[in-house]
């Protein structure tokens, strides 16, 4: 049988039992060795648990005893334990570093950002829906007001006719005129009124703008008030020989906008339109009638 020398003397190799008083007799230590491999390798402690440390006088002592604890277990042949409930302790209580500290503020921050963007992109998700639905009921507005303002007409037209053909005799008067005469007058008077009924529902509708960005560069995207700032639309490039052109096409209501470009991730105003602002605040103007 083969023995194990230590600090108390030769101990047999097949089990320890409990070892107590060792290192100086400043450390008071209980385990349970078992199943060890008598082959060519040693395997590692099965269970392996610190009991409280006895009151220490310093400091210093106390990582005296600990290196001596260490010498130890490298001299039986076992591994140190990679995490003990003390190192638990340590991690759990110590206080957090600047650096992960930052990292956890970066993190809420960022968590409360997408947030808000879901927000916003459902917000602009269901406006965008309401202005299509909108959109669809000016269309067809427009329809109905284009055939009554025929039928007007004709109207009209016939009124005209019949006020024309002379006034038969025993015909009465309203307002001082005589009745072919009013209802002339009041047809031209509806026909005026549904005329602009009809430019109100076409400044309502939206139209195709160009908006264009000149220049060399990589990306161009435009965004403005007409988008609550929010999503950028990426602008198509048309190469010339001379420069380059960035285009698309908005659809928008007639009515003053404020818009700024995004040229490869820098904040920039057109020369070829209108500004507003100055500094951080310029922007350009976009007027749709």
């Amino acid at each position: 049988m083969k023995h194990f020398c230590s600090i108390q003397g030769c101990v047999p190799r097949t089990e320890f039992g409990f070892l107590r008083h060792c290192l100086e007799q400043n450390l008071t230590l209980s385990w349970s060795l078992k199943s060890w491999n008598l082959g060519s390798s040693f395997t590692t402690i099965s269970h392996f648990k610190k009991l409280p440390y006895p009151t220490i006088a310093s400091t210093r002592k106390h990582y005296k005893n600990s290196l001596l604890l260490k010498r130890f277990l490298v001299g039986v042949g076992t591994e140190e334990p990679s995490l003990t409930e003390d190192s638990l302790d340590d991690s759990v209580s110590r206080p957090l570093t600047s650096d992960e500290l930052k990292s956890l503020l970066i993190d809420n921050e960022r968590s409360k950002l997408v947030k808000k963007l879901s927000e916003a992109n459902q917000q602009n998700r269901f406006l965008k829906r309401q202005i299509k639905t909108q959109e669809d009921e000016i269309t067809n507005i427009k329809s109905e007001l284009a055939v009554m303002e025929l039928e007007f007409q004709a109207l009209v037209k016939l009124a005209e006719e019949i006020a024309n053909l002379g006034i038969p005799e025993g015909s009465r008067k309203i307002s001082g005129k005589y009745i072919q005469s009013h209802l002339l007058s009041r047809l031209e008077a509806v026909e005026r009124k549904l005329k602009e009924q009809i430019k109100d529902v076409e400044a309502a509708q939206s139209k195709e703008v160009h908006v264009f960005w000149i220049g060399m560069a990589e990306s161009v995207q435009v965004t403005g008030s007409f988008d609550g700032w929010s999503q950028p639309e990426d602008l198509s490039p048309e190469y010339t020989a001379s420069f380059t052109k960035f285009s698309t096409t908005l659809i928008l209501r007639p009515g003053r906008y404020e818009m700024k470009f995004l040229v490869d991730g820098e904040w920039q105003v057109s020369p070829e339109f209108p500004t507003s602002g100055e500094g951080m605040m310029e922007n350009n103007v976009l007027l749709v009638e």
